[in-house]
Order: C-alpha cells, then structure tokens, then sequence
C-alpha cells in the first residue's frame, strides 16, 4: 500500500503500530443475538496471535466435527486481540468442556446456542481500537486531519493483509492464472488479491483526480451500510444530499465475468486504471466470478482520539464488515518503517 496515493496529503504523524497484540483491539459486531437454541454451538473467542481459519480449525479437532462444520463471520487479523463469534454444529450432541479446550492464544468467553450456521459476511462490522506507540509529529495538525476524516471520510483501499506476506498472494494469482492448480484455499486467497489489486487500482486513479468521494458522469452508486447498487442517472441535488450526508457512495468495479455498469467519464477512468493489469482482469474472468461493486468511501463512525502519554495516541472507531482499519490508520499516520 506504500504506493497508493493518500486522499488528505501525507500523514501529519510518524508511528509504531502492533508493537503488541493488546494495541490492536477489534471486537466484532454481530447486529443480531443468537437464538439459544438449535444444533449449532455458538461461541464468543477471545484470541491473540492466532489467525480465524486455524482457531476453526482448532474448534473442530475439540468437538470432534469436520472443520466444514464450524463457522464465522470474518477473518480477524492473526497480529491483534480479537474478539469474534464461532458456530460448531452440534446435532444431538452436548457441548464439550469449551473452558478446558487448552489451545495457546484462544478464550472461550461465552457459549450458548444459535439455529443456524455463522456465513462469511453475516456481520454488521467490527469496533476498533488501536493504540499507536513512539508517536512524532504535530499534534494541532494531527486533530486538523482527524477532524478531515470524520468530515470527508478516507478511501476504501484493501488493507495490505488481503494480499499476504511479501504481498505473496499476488504471486498465487499470477501462477493461478498461467494454468497452476491451486488448492481450493489457495485459489481463494489469490482470487481475493487480485480483484482487491484491481480494485485499489481504480480507486487509487479517483484519489489522484480528487473524485473518490464526489460522482462522476455514469457513476454507479451504492447504499450505504448495504451492497445495494442504483445507477447510472443523472447527477442532481437529490445526490448531491445523500452524498453529503453518507447515505450513498461512488463505488468501484470488484472485477469479475459480466458487464461493467458503469458508463461515461466512470468508465473511462475504471477502464484505464485496468489496463496495465489486463492480465489479472482475463483471469478472473475465466475464473467465473461474477462481477461486482464496491464503495470508493469509507466512513469511519464514532472516530475518537486521546493520547495516553507524550507519545502515545489511542484511536477508537466503527468499520462496516469487509472495511480494513489499516486504511484509516495510514491517513493519519505512517507506520511503514516502525512498525514490527
């Protein structure tokens, strides 16, 4: 991400970020309350230093279940403490002892039972809070370019976490698309970077022109806290209020088979940040996905800062499902050469 282009002018603060897990906290949003009943365990883990896929996996092996059984939300970052809900279907059978389950990192904080299976996405978004150590720079222009945050919101970018170590997923794709077989894992994740590469492509083309939070001619639009898409029409001040007050958002092409919806100065800006990545853009339509949008503004609700000491700064906001703190973080602050 050191390459994509910052929607308010270089971060104003220098920092350290996951110096330890404790400093990035995210606590998941469900939006709704398990039943209490069914044949699906429904579980809320505390874990640190442990990624979604291996505490799962991990769940399963103590209920004695194939890991198809057991289900999430989303992925939670491995370097974090997380706090996130489980389903481990259970038919006929009682729970384990979830306390004695013994795995390093991992806390069953609460159980009880839901009456159906937890699907990726299900929830309504995580709350964030992450605590920036050894921090320089100026502080009045600090509050200045928080204040622009929650005021015009930042761009929507894929964190770097969605492309793997050393941007590794990239490479899964590029092998994938010149006729490697992958594993169904593997093939998932190199999917996921590359229309992530694409997408950050297009957005990063509207950030440099200064559109990415303002329409353009053919603009496909998305509502906001859904992924409900309308448009193109015609600009108007009917937009033109809904956009001022966050209740849509410009949106970007998730690459995929199909036709691009988008028309006129939207297209033609979707279509040249595309190019220099054709090679991407045919192999995910071979793949079959289907193509998608997603929205170019992200808002980060309830934004609160305080600093803890002289050199330690505290952020506290709210993310929709699929949204990357990270994004966030990086208008404010570069953490590129201190962090661990």
């Amino acid at each position: 991400m050191n390459e994509l282009p910052f929607a308010h002018g270089a971060p104003p603060l220098r920092g350290r970020l996951r110096a330890d897990p404790a400093d990035f906290t995210v606590e998941e949003e469900l939006g709704f309350e398990p039943s209490g009943q069914g044949e699906h365990a429904f579980l809320v883990v505390e874990k640190v230093g442990a990624n979604t896929e291996w505490v799962a996996r991990r769940l399963a092996a103590a209920a004695g279940v194939a890991p198809v059984a057991v289900g999430y939300a989303g992925l939670k970052d491995r370097h974090a403490l997380t706090r996130q809900a489980f389903t481990v279907q259970l038919p006929g059978r009682v729970d384990p002892d979830w306390s004695a389950l013994g795995i390093a990192g991992v806390t069953v904080l609460s159980a009880t039972r839901h009456d159906r299976k937890l699907k990726r996405g299900a929830h309504r978004g995580n709350r964030f809070r992450i605590r920036l150590r050894d921090v320089q720079g100026d502080r009045a222009e600090a509050e200045t370019r928080i204040e622009a945050m929650r005021a015009r919101g930042v761009p929507n970018y894929f964190g770097e976490q969605r492309f793997g170590r050393e941007q590794g997923n990239l490479d899964l794709a590029e092998a994938l698309f010149a006729g490697k077989r992958l594993p169904r894992e593997q093939r998932g994740f190199a999917l996921s970077a590359a229309r992530a590469e694409l997408f950050n492509a297009v957005l990063a083309a509207r950030v440099a022109d200064g559109s990415w939070d303002r329409g353009l001619d053919g603009e496909v639009w998305m509502l906001a806290g859904s992924n409900a898409i309308f448009g193109p029409e015609p600009w108007s001040d009917e937009l033109a209020r809904r956009l001022a007050e966050f209740d849509i958002d410009p949106t970007g092409p998730m690459w995929g088979a199909g036709e691009l919806r988008s028309t006129g100065a939207a297209r033609e800006v979707e279509l040249a940040a595309l190019e220099p990545l054709a090679s991407f853009a045919r192999g995910l339509e071979r793949e079959a996905l289907s193509q998608q949008r997603r929205a170019l503004r992200l808002r980060a609700e309830e934004l609160r800062s305080s600093w803890e000491a002289d050199d330690a700064l505290v952020l506290d906001f709210r993310l929709p499902a699929g949204a990357f703190a990270t994004t966030v973080v990086r208008e404010l602050c570069d953490t590129r050469s201190a962090s661990t």
